[in-house]
């Protein structure tokens, strides 16, 4: 089984709290976390600087799509960060946490 971590930010704790909570509800995600970040980047060819909140959705790399597709259609970014990292080891007991969770595949 390939275990991943999608990472995304939004600009609050509301539009944070949306996606994840469609994630859980629709069995996409086992788990996400959020963590609070301050990010420089540039756009429109300039350098913005924003406090965000960032998404750690912890899910397996076959619902990525899926992921990704709820995420684009909740974001308020014209453009969201959705990068995906695989997990290249956990703990046993954790992955086996995170099948249980999305069994409703």
């Amino acid at each position: 089984m390939s275990y991943i971590i999608v990472l995304t930010t939004t600009p609050d704790s509301e539009s944070a709290q949306k996606i994840a909570d469609k994630l859980l509800e629709e069995n996409l995600a086992a788990c996400v976390s959020f963590t609070p970040v301050f990010s420089s980047y540039k756009w429109q060819g300039r350098i913005q600087k924003e406090n965000e909140i960032e998404l750690l959705i912890k899910t397996k790399a076959k619902k990525y799509k899926k992921v990704e597709k709820i995420i684009k259609s909740l974001h308020t970014y014209e453009i969201p960060q959705i990068i995906s990292v695989k997990i290249e080891q956990g703990s046993c007991e954790y992955l086996k946490w995170i099948d249980k969770n999305l069994k409703a595949d």
